[in-house]
């Protein structure tokens, strides 16, 4: 049996999780489906266990996977302001601060064209996401530092619009991130294991390493945006 319930925690112990998954419902209703006849004591032996299994569940997913004291609720941004000086093209990407921007991967592939010359740093996000959440302001803090030299990018993949746009509100960042409900850019950028996910391209606009989890501190990321996107790149990507 494959259990519909899918948190994987990586070695930190956060989460990656597919929110189009049940947790706990789906697993019962698995685990109930397995017997044969709906009558019998092994079934409702079955039952009893798989509803217990779905409480644990519940709780541990409270406790470790997006609780309250895991997640980001929203803090005073840094200073943007200096980003307002950025050279062309990195000029109307940060126009563009903390928009949701439509399109799919095709709009997705056209701005990253224009942004060749430039290396980027693009975060695979969801509202839903308690390490997305988490890692925030790491982002909100180095794309500050650096965004007159490496464009920085979002895509909010598997949300909701209103949520994503709720959040933002409270976290807002000086870029803009591409919705992606389909998860067509997150598969395109080798990012749909689970969330977050961080995607690096150098100047000539070649993906040179995808991250899957989140960044525990500004100064880990900090050190993949210089190995990753000012550098070539330890880790090609075919």
């Amino acid at each position: 049996m494959r259990a519909a319930y899918r948190d994987t925690r990586l070695p930190g112990g956060d989460c990656l999780r597919d929110p189009r998954v049940g947790g706990p419902v789906d697993l019962y209703l698995i685990i109930t489906g397995m017997s044969e006849s709906p009558d019998s004591k092994t079934t409702r032996s079955r039952r009893a266990l798989a509803l217990l299994v779905a409480v644990l569940a519940a709780a541990s997913l409270a406790a470790g996977c997006g609780g309250s004291d895991s997640v980001y609720d929203g803090s005073p941004p840094p200073d943007y302001g200096a980003l307002s000086d950025s050279p062309a093209p990195l000029d109307s990407l940060y126009g563009q601060a903390n928009e949701l921007l439509p399109g799919g991967t095709g709009a997705f592939d056209d701005l990253m064209s224009d942004l060749e010359g430039f290396p980027a740093v693009v975060n695979v996000w969801a509202s839903w996401c308690g390490p997305c959440r988490a890692e925030f302001p790491h982002f909100q803090q180095a794309s500050a530092d650096m965004g007159s030299e490496v464009a920085f990018l979002g895509v909010n993949s598997q949300d909701s619009e209103s949520a994503a746009a709720t959040f933002l509100e409270a976290s807002p960042l000086p870029y803009p991130s591409f919705y992606d409900p389909d998860k067509e850019i997150t598969e395109q950028l080798e990012a749909g294991k689970g969330l977050p996910a961080t995607a690096f391209f150098n100047a000539a606009g070649e993906r040179t390493f995808t991250k899957l989890g989140p960044y525990r501190d500004e100064a880990e990321l900090v050190a993949d945006v210089d190995r990753y996107a000012l550098e070539t790149g330890d880790e090609p990507e075919g």
